[in-house]
């Protein structure tokens, strides 16, 4: 939880809160869930599994700076490029896609379980809305929808 708050007080205090709107719901989702699970005590393997998300971070965060700082190396954006794709896989859809079948199967659909369910399906669009402008960017150029010419300050890291 306090991850997410800290990220999204940067967000806010950098005044990156507009081209980042996406990321503060996001945020908002993740520290709603994060809290609910710590005050109830219930569902806490399911914070930790959840956690493991942020693992492919690490990756697109040096994607990220590898863009940012025009790295005359291509090789190791292409090297990150994929092992990118594969802790994407591994750390974000998987256990979500794990979680949401999990929670759709077997926790009940009132008060705290229907909260989090319907939490982790608005993070499962989002999730899969990220994947597919990392696929279009990194995998699929041609496919990009106009960011050509705009400053790399401005944009989020997925979209260019």
């Amino acid at each position: 939880t306090g991850y997410f708050i800290h990220d999204t007080l940067d967000i806010i205090f950098n005044h990156q809160s507009r081209s980042s709107w996406e990321y503060l719901v996001h945020h908002a989702m993740a520290i709603s869930a994060f809290v609910s699970l710590i005050v109830t005590g219930r569902f806490l393997v399911a914070a930790v599994l959840l956690l493991l998300v942020e693992v492919s971070n690490i990756f697109l965060t040096v994607r990220m700076l590898l863009k940012m700082s025009n790295v005359p190396s291509p090789a190791l954006y292409e090297a990150n490029k994929y092992i990118n794709l594969v802790m994407y896989f591994a750390f974000r859809l998987a256990p979500q896609a794990y979680l949401t079948w999990y929670f759709l199967r077997y926790v009940e659909v009132q008060g705290q379980g229907a909260f989090l369910t319907a939490n982790l399906l608005l993070l499962d669009a989002m999730i899969l809305m990220y994947f597919s402008r990392l696929l279009r960017s990194d995998f699929f150029p041609s496919l990009r929808k106009g960011s050509a010419g705009r400053d790399v300050d401005g944009e989020k890291f997925l979209i260019d």
